[in-house]
């Protein structure tokens, strides 16, 4: 089961069961990058996860077994959010090696280990709804939403991916940054934006740091 384009990507958000056996997961993310998979694993902060599993792949049977493989080592996953690599429909104009970079992305960047996700939606109240502007408002809207985006090119990569349909809200944000305060930072100067300010919902942000499965099972 594949996508036309671009890749199916599940986040895993994870929390360790008395039985956790850190010499499978790091087993079971192996098994799933032979398979092709991308697999980023992140060390959580907070309490709403220890780990997450970060998986990209052109097949969805492959995530499955990455799933079934993190659920055997012990991992209870208490979150989780499906999502496909997707290039907006405000940016196909743009040369196909940037387009290959949104459907294609090639993660985790080295040098950026400070994580964050977070899923979002445009809002359909009455006044303030997304989806009755037209499409050149909603283009220019978004262009100045990119602008802002792109001053902090070096310090943050960001991979939007969608997922209407899949998931309980219409795309994830995953964000990596040299710094934590690189991540606080897009995200404030990004909320003034009008297609933030007035057009976005989000829902819950998850932060950590990209961490080496070989090195992650020694902080569970």
């Amino acid at each position: 089961m594949s996508p036309s384009i671009g890749l199916a990507v599940v986040h895993y958000f994870c929390k360790p069961l008395p039985q956790f056996d850190g010499e499978a997961l790091i087993n079971a993310v192996k098994a799933a990058e032979n398979s092709g998979v991308t697999v980023v694993t992140v060390s959580m902060l907070g309490h709403k996860a220890d780990v997450a599993v970060m998986g990209m792949a052109a097949d969805m049977r492959e995530l499955k077994a990455l799933q079934t493989g993190l659920q055997h080592a012990g991992l209870e996953i208490v979150d989780s959010y499906v999502s496909l690599t997707e290039v907006s429909e405000y940016a196909k104009g743009m040369p196909q090696e940037m387009l290959n970079a949104r459907l294609y992305p090639q993660l985790p960047p080295p040098g950026k280990n400070a994580w964050c996700f977070y899923p979002m939606s445009k809002r359909r109240n009455t006044d303030q709804n997304w989806f009755t502007l037209d499409y050149d408002r909603r283009k220019e809207l978004m262009e100045e939403h990119g602008k802002s985006g792109r001053t902090f090119a070096g310090r943050v990569i960001q991979l939007v991916t969608g997922s209407a349909g899949l998931d309980d809200f219409e795309w994830g944000v995953t964000l990596f940054g040299v710094h934590p305060d690189d991540l606080k930072e897009v995200v404030y100067t990004m909320r003034y934006d009008e297609a933030s300010a007035v057009y976005a919902e989000f829902g819950a942000f998850y932060v950590g740091m990209v961490t080496p499965v070989e090195e992650l099972v020694h902080q569970i």
